[in-house]
């Protein structure tokens, strides 16, 4: 097992390190309950300590309509600057979830023309369902509502629903038509896992959308040495993301590119 999969074992535990709550199915309320993390993790999750930055910004944007949320976007810059999408690919738990289901043996549907247009469509996602219709309900109705986690997300929808309607005989009473739309979209997130590496990652997750614009910024990240780079591209050919340079708004910096390069051009920063 490499560095990187270690470290994401890692994460996923202390994100979810509340044990106690997969067994009696009760949310933690502990006071770090109002810490969020880097990667996306559902605040519901039985396991989760930590609150998820988009259900944070989506929470505070439907509670408070049109105040600034300072407090999760100065997390989300600070997380940014600091890592970029280095985030997705060591700190995420859903994006650990996606890879292991990619590692099933089957024909793989590789990156192409078409999965490099979907890369930017996380981006509308994104400004409808965390800005537009939570401020577009809070209007309407003096509330808003957490669009992306409600209509969206399959992380909250295997990581806490699942659970906790498993464990809460009350909750499975209540169930109606959105719980079906939210398991019919988890179940085909997981399949096409399978056949596409990290698609939720790539194509739909607004955080990824967030990193990606400090790929270039970053304190830590992958990087290259311009002047021992030979333009050979085996750094492109190998990576499973739609990245079109190294280290590009799709780098998740997993370091495969490191392990190809002959010039040894690609390089984690340094402090």
């Amino acid at each position: 097992m490499d560095k990187r999969r270690i470290v994401q074992f890692l994460t996923a535990f202390i994100y979810n390190g509340n044990l106690p709550g997969f067994v009696n199915g009760r949310i933690w309320q502990g006071n770090s309950k109002q810490l969020c993390v880097p990667g996306l993790n559902c605040y519901s999750c039985p396991g989760a300590l930590g609150a998820c930055p988009i259900g944070s910004l989506q929470s505070f944007v439907s509670g408070v309509g049109l105040r600034f949320p300072f407090y999760v976007l100065g997390l989300l810059i600070l997380f940014g600057l600091l890592l970029g999408r280095l985030v997705c690919g060591w700190f995420c738990p859903f994006g650990l979830i996606q890879e292991l289901l990619y590692k099933i043996p089957t024909p793989k549907i590789h990156k192409n023309t078409l999965t490099l247009k979907l890369t930017y469509l996380k981006y509308p996602i994104g400004i409808l369902f965390i800005i537009i219709i939570p401020l577009a309900f809070f209007a309407w109705e003096g509330v808003g509502i957490p669009a992306f986690c409600k209509f969206i997300c399959p992380a909250g929808t295997l990581e806490a629903a699942i659970p906790l309607i498993t464990l809460n005989a009350d909750l499975r009473s209540s169930l109606g038509l959105l719980f079906g739309w939210k398991f019919l979209l988890m179940l085909f997130t997981i399949l096409i896992s399978i056949f596409i590496y990290r698609p939720f990652c790539r194509f739909i997750c607004p955080l990824g959308a967030w990193y990606g614009i400090y790929n270039k910024l970053s304190l830590f990240g992958i990087q290259v040495d311009k002047v021992k780079c030979n333009g050979c591209n085996h750094c492109i050919k190998v990576c499973k993301m739609d990245c079109q340079e190294v280290a590009d708004h799709e780098c998740i910096n997993c370091g495969e590119c490191l392990k190809v390069c002959p010039t040894k051009a690609i390089s984690f920063k340094k402090l």
